[in-house]
């Protein structure tokens, strides 16, 4: 019959691995052998860490929860006894690596228990007015610190952690299994320690010996002029903290740059749409556009301009970032032919008709006037 792993540590089946870790060290710190040497407390110890060994791997659980028992012998009856063909508790990875690398003759050793942490990732948003000037932003980052409590000790006392009486400070335990190739002695993290070779006597109350708490953090992230779309701040050491108080990652801030009514971003270049009443385009003239900056530029606009040419602002785009100089402003122009004319307004658009001599003509590929065909063929040489 199915070991109740569940019910040796005391925890509900949808209990979390925090939950589960915690239970287990309940019971380590009661019948651990440094604090009860009877052989009752001993199995029940032993029964302790293998209940968390198997409910903290998510392999084993899921065969637990169909009614599987992982760690069963081979042939032994009931559902779990599909799984025990293949040895107790790793299975056939385990028979291989015993072969071909990581079995007892190399050994992996303890791990250390204080670990470096995570980098983190954070996301912000801004305008392109604060990309194209710089800005500081305040953020908040749910994120891992050092436990205030122990200082990142993992112990409520602030003791140092004592040698693991199960491993003997290997941060590995030794077993053989039977599988289709004979006996085979193969090494699995030690249950009792989770590897590390040491174990905490007094777990802090706040961290469980983790030596680290998760809490909401109040930032300032400085966001440079000319910074594009997708690309990322870096605030080194402000990540997770990591395992056993370990210096902290990086806090990596991405930045998404909201689109503008006006302005549309190309590299360092600015674009803008400008629409012109024909009477400026065939006359001259200028207008003033706003700029990121809050200043207002001046943009001429020649006569006898053509509808679908580029005005260049040199000088007027977005600021390089962390670099010299600015790109440039590009006013794309699109000639606004009149409609709905008065008749004076029709008078005085035919007598401009009549003292010029142009006329409604087909243009061909010979056609030399700036029409059509040539202005589509500089489109193409750009």
């Amino acid at each position: 019959m199915a070991r109740d792993y569940y019910g040796i540590l005391g925890v509900s089946k949808d209990a979390s691995d925090s939950e589960i870790k915690k239970a287990y060290r309940r019971l380590a710190r009661k019948y651990h052998p440094d604090v009860n040497p009877s052989e009752e407390a001993a199995e029940k110890f032993r029964e302790a860490s293998l209940a968390q060994e198997v409910l903290t791997d998510p392999e084993k659980r899921r065969i637990v929860d169909m009614g599987g028992d992982p760690l069963e012998q081979p042939g032994a009856a009931g559902p779990g006894g599909q799984y025990g063909g293949f040895g107790g508790s790793g299975g056939l990875g385990d028979i291989f690596e015993a072969f071909f690398g990581g079995g007892s003759a190399g050994g992996r050793g303890p791990r250390s228990r204080v670990q470096p942490g995570a980098d983190a990732l954070l996301r912000q948003r801004i305008t392109l007015e604060e990309a194209y000037q710089g800005v500081r932003k305040d953020i908040r980052v749910d994120t891992a610190v050092v436990c205030d409590h122990c200082q990142g000790s993992g112990s409520e006392s602030k003791a140092k952690p004592v040698t693991c009486a199960t491993c003997h400070g290997a941060g590995e335990v030794q077993e053989v299994q039977r599988s289709f190739l004979g006996n085979v002695m193969t090494s699995r993290p030690c249950p009792a320690c989770q590897g590390f070779g040491e174990v905490i006597e007094d777990p802090c109350s706040r961290c469980d010996g983790e030596g680290r708490v998760r809490k909401n953090r109040d930032l300032t992230v400085s966001i440079p002029a000319g910074i594009a779309d997708g690309m990322r701040v870096r605030m080194a050491g402000q990540g997770e903290v990591g395992h056993g108080g370990g210096s902290a990652g990086d806090l990596y801030v991405e930045v998404r740059v909201d689109r503008h009514p006006m302005f549309t971003r190309e590299a360092d270049h600015l674009h803008v749409s400008v629409r012109v009443p024909a009477i400026d385009a065939a006359l001259g003239t200028s207008f003033e556009v706003p700029s990121l900056g809050g200043d207002t530029l001046v943009i001429d606009v020649p006569e006898g301009t053509q509808p679908g040419e580029r005005l260049v602002l040199a000088g007027a785009g977005m600021p390089r970032l962390r670099a010299e100089g600015h790109g440039n402003l590009y006013a794309h122009v699109d000639v606004v032919i009149p409609t709905n004319l008065d008749e004076r307004t029709r008078a005085l658009l035919e007598e401009i008709r009549d003292l010029r001599e142009d006329t409604t003509a087909v243009s061909d590929e010979s056609s030399n006037d700036g029409g059509f065909f040539s202005r589509l063929r500089d489109k193409f040489k750009r």
